[in-house]
């Protein structure tokens, strides 16, 4: 499978274990390759599936500079949004707590933005998975932040943890999506090149 990819040397663009976990179960031969500080600014006027586009775009725009012409370069980014906010990463563990206490109860959107881009040709798409929450109690809460410290997760969550498991009442689309990386349509997007 995928032997239109023997022609790429495919790089992840990301320090994410999910990311480097996912990659590695569709069984796709990468290596990962990070740039400090690349930035995931993005304008105020974006909504919904554009920040993580955008965001994807801006991060793949980083590396093609230093791209080789048999180089393919994966740069993703997810968000959570609820009621019109994004929820990135919390900055500390009482955003984390406000955070979850926030999605308690209700339905929010995973959006994944993924940039496939060669020297030449640059492809991105988003998908989006609806997750709700049945209602947590601040302990729980409080025992999730503390004992898994979600810092470095979207919405200070991981679909994968014990959140997931005790909280997550109904999933629609892609699991992995959640987790962050949309291998499902990744894999696609992959035969098609």
């Amino acid at each position: 499978m995928l032997d239109n990819l023997k022609k790429y040397r495919i790089i992840l663009a990301s320090n994410s274990p999910r990311r480097k976990e996912l990659m590695t179960g569709l069984g796709v031969e990468y290596i990962v390759k990070t740039l400090p500080d690349v930035d995931e600014s993005y304008p105020s006027t974006l909504c919904g599936e554009e920040i993580p586009l955008y965001i994807s775009k801006k991060k793949a725009a980083a590396y093609l500079f230093s791209i080789q012409p048999d180089e393919l370069i994966i740069t993703a980014d997810t968000i959570v949004w609820l009621d019109g906010k994004v929820y990135g990463k919390p900055e500390n563990e009482e955003q984390a707590l406000r955070m979850l206490r926030e999605l308690s109860g209700k339905t929010h959107q995973v959006i994944t933005g993924v940039t496939l881009s060669t020297k030449t040709f640059q492809k991105s798409f988003a998908v989006t998975s609806h997750v709700t929450f049945s209602p947590l109690t601040d302990e729980e809460i409080e025992y999730y932040v503390a004992h898994y410290r979600p810092l470095d997760k979207a919405g200070a969550y991981g679909v994968q943890e014990w959140i997931g498991f005790i909280g997550v009442q109904r999933l629609e689309g892609s699991f992995f999506n959640v987790m962050g990386l949309p291998v499902q349509r990744l894999y696609k997007e992959l035969i098609r090149l």
